[in-house]
């Protein structure tokens, strides 16, 4: 099957749930393996980018293993970390991996999906999601639930891979995501249609304009983004 054929809109929520519970066991070291470690360097710029408060609310939408959190928690100890995913083999491994972290860490996962969250409105001082707002087929409605969450001032943080737009690094990004990717990741995780619906989900995300846009008319300001690795990666950060 072609990648350019796959069609993700078709996708329904639990079948993109099963999918992510069976690539769970090797989604760590593919993530490092694929980027380069370069996913690693794109959590950590998310995280700086927060500047939170003393003790403050963060809440990891679409938490995965929970390596987002885990950042939060090393650079601000004191912090008090949440974190939701669909899947609950990916919240399996995050509590695991969290609870090892530090004795005294403050954290707490549950399998939740972003259109309903379950967290009261103005919980939060900072909503960060990474590498999960294209898995979101109604992005609208989650990027509203990620203001109501935040309290005023409150920041969102969205972390999410992009296509560079032209020249000789596009045509070699292209050859590596739709060709090469697929094949690496199908080895290792066995479920060779999860690396073909990255690349394809990737494709079919908006323009960094395009998705700032979104987040303004879900009402958030001063919203601007930072291209990462020459436009691989995207950060995008807006205020309740």
């Amino acid at each position: 099957m072609h990648i350019k054929r796959l069609s993700i809109t078709k996708m329904k929520p639990d079948s993109i749930s099963a999918m992510f519970d069976n690539i769970a066991p090797n989604y760590d070291f593919l993530n490092r393996l694929l980027s380069l470690r370069r996913d690693v360097y794109w959590r950590r710029e998310m995280v700086r980018a927060l500047d939170l408060p003393a003790g403050a609310a963060v809440l990891d939408m679409a938490c995965g293993t929970g390596d987002v959190m885990m950042e939060v928690m090393r650079r601000n100890p004191d912090a008090r970390v949440y974190g939701i995913d669909f899947s609950k083999k990916m919240i399996e491994i995050g509590a695991a991996k969290t609870g090892a972290l530090t004795p005294g860490a403050q954290a707490a996962l549950a399998a939740a999906d972003a259109l309903h969250p379950p967290f009261p409105p103005e919980s939060m001082n900072a909503v960060t999601i990474a590498f999960g707002i294209r898995n979101i087929q109604d992005r609208p409605r989650a990027l509203e639930n990620f203001r109501q969450i935040l309290k005023p001032g409150g920041v969102l943080a969205v972390l999410e891979l992009n296509t560079p737009t032209r020249g000789l690094l596009r045509s070699l990004y292209l050859l590596y995501f739709q060709k090469i990717l697929p094949g690496i990741g199908g080895f290792f995780s066995k479920n060779t249609g999860a690396y073909q619906y990255l690349p394809a989900s990737v494709l079919n995300f908006p323009a960094p304009a395009d998705f700032a846009a979104q987040m303004r008319n879900a009402g958030f300001r001063d919203v601007a983004w930072k291209s990462l690795s020459a436009g691989i990666s995207t950060l995008y950060i807006g205020r309740r």
